[in-house]
């Protein structure tokens, strides 16, 4: 199994990249939102975390290829197979659907947004509902872990954010409150190590700023 490959980017097209990893060049598949990111990276030293899948249905008499998906954070990586395990999408149709930022179409599928989800390429109502009633419980750590510009989220332990995030939920926070609430508590680069210290700091702060 192929889980990570690091070299030269040395070709991007609109659906794939080619990487140099002497004496082995490698063709990738990326998503849109990953091709983006790429772009003027020419020449450069890259990693992609990857999925390794076979193409082709034997049964059906069709040829079977060996085929790499790519992404730049194991998260995506993370996402996209969750995303293709929902009946009726698969890496195919997942691999054009995934046009946004993985926060971006994490949130919609968590907020039950049908209508969000059916403008993404090959998605339409009866997919966006099934993709909500599949993963809508397992979206919370993406739609919180996924930004860039939140290295701090992305150290903590794994879990805790997710158990904060539920916890906040039942004792009355809305959804984007929660999100809200942990973002700060982690901005300050403190690594918590449960969610019940990570709770209690959240209303430390709350106190302190009432005051």
């Amino acid at each position: 199994m192929i889980t990570k490959i690091s070299g030269e980017l040395l070709a991007l097209g609109d659906d794939a990249v080619t990487l140099a990893n002497p004496p082995f060049e490698y063709e990738i598949s990326i998503p849109e939102f990953t091709r983006r990111q790429l772009q003027g990276l020419i020449g450069e030293v890259i990693s992609l975390h990857t999925i390794h899948y076979i193409e082709g249905n034997a049964a059906q008499g069709s040829r079977l290829t060996p085929k790499l998906v790519g992404f730049l954070t194991t998260a995506e990586r993370d996402f996209f197979e969750l995303f293709c395990s929902v009946d009726g999408v698969g890496v195919k149709k997942a691999l054009r659907a995934m046009t946004r930022p993985v926060q971006d179409t994490a949130v919609l599928i968590e907020q039950q947004d049908a209508k969000g989800l059916s403008s993404l390429p090959g998605v339409g109502p009866a997919t966006a509902e099934k993709i909500i009633a599949t993963l809508r419980r397992k979206m919370p750590r993406f739609a919180l872990l996924v930004r860039r510009e939140e290295p701090s989220i992305q150290t903590q332990k794994a879990g805790v954010v997710e158990e904060t995030y539920q916890a906040l939920l039942v004792l009355g926070h809305t959804e984007s409150d929660a999100r809200r609430l942990i973002e700060q508590a982690a901005s300050g680069g403190k690594k918590f190590k449960d969610s019940e210290a990570m709770i209690h700091a959240i209303y430390q702060r709350q106190t302190g700023q009432a005051e």
